[in-house]
């Protein structure tokens, strides 16, 4: 049992949680909690190590959610758990998992590219609703925040594990989104978003909420989108926004598969 902060499993554990660059050499990152447990296990991923609480491990349940993992625990005590730990109330039972990206598909039909989004919680929500629309991968130009800071990964919900993500520079994004229409959100002046066709192969391009895309981000756009208004709101929240475009997206692309069903 770990029962130091300073051994040195735990200053792994808080260099992966606090330190970009280290979480990309090492190719880790850590998750918090048993939620994370279950999206492991459908995601097939098996984590590089494990670390729980006896009060944790003491439950049988907890015990068979590691046996279908096929990993063995690490036994930590509560208050170095509590120091490997990104929350303020530890959840018992975290993680370290493999940075190992899932493959974008080959003709992608429905994308995301996002452009500074800077905010930890922002990107973890936007991912989030990207998953739950159908988004079949996310491109993080640079001025992202890091997909796995723990922030994000906690925000996420395990749309994590389910996206295709990658952090890339803007000449790789353009190739990638060739041939697909690419809506920039913009605040006002494209076209309302209940106006377009969502049925044809689409990227939407969400900047940042502050400043808006970049001048290489808005070069990638064949259109603006936007989302009309009321009274003297100026803009929203950049993961409102993208929630919002990316659900009238999935309807429209359901409403156009059952038409030519």
């Amino acid at each position: 049992m770990i029962t130091s902060r300073a051994n040195p499993q735990v200053k792994h554990v808080r260099r992966l949680l606090s330190d970009r660059r280290y979480r990309h050499e090492h190719g880790a990152f850590v998750v918090e909690g048993v939620r994370w447990l279950g999206e492991l296990a459908v995601a097939g991923l098996v984590p590089l190590a494990v670390y729980a609480t006896p009060a944790w491990l003491a439950d049988p349940a907890n015990t068979a959610r590691l046996a279908a993992l096929g990993v063995m625990p690490e036994p930590v005590e509560e208050h170095v758990l509590a120091a490997m730990s990104d929350t303020e109330t530890a959840p018992g039972v975290l993680a370290v998992v493999p940075l190992r990206p899932r493959p974008f598909p080959d003709a992608p039909r429905f994308l995301l590219i996002l452009d500074a989004i800077a905010t930890p919680g922002n990107l973890g929500s936007i991912l989030r609703a990207g998953a739950a629309a159908g988004v079949e991968g996310v491109w993080l130009g640079p001025g992202c925040v890091d997909p796995y800071n723990p922030k994000v990964v906690r925000g996420s919900m395990g749309a994590l594990l389910r996206l295709p993500v990658r952090q890339a520079e803007w000449p790789v994004i353009a190739d990638a989104v060739r041939g697909l229409d690419v809506w920039l959100a913009a605040a006002a002046g494209g076209t309302p978003y209940t106006q377009v066709d969502w049925r044809r192969p689409a990227a939407l391009l969400i900047g940042s909420e502050s400043a808006g895309a970049g001048r290489e981000a808005a070069a990638l756009a064949t259109g603006r989108v936007t989302i009309p208004m009321r009274d003297a709101t100026e803009s929203l929240n950049a993961a409102v926004a993208a929630g919002i475009l990316l659900f009238e997206a999935a309807r429209g692309r359901h409403d156009g598969e059952r038409s030519r069903a």
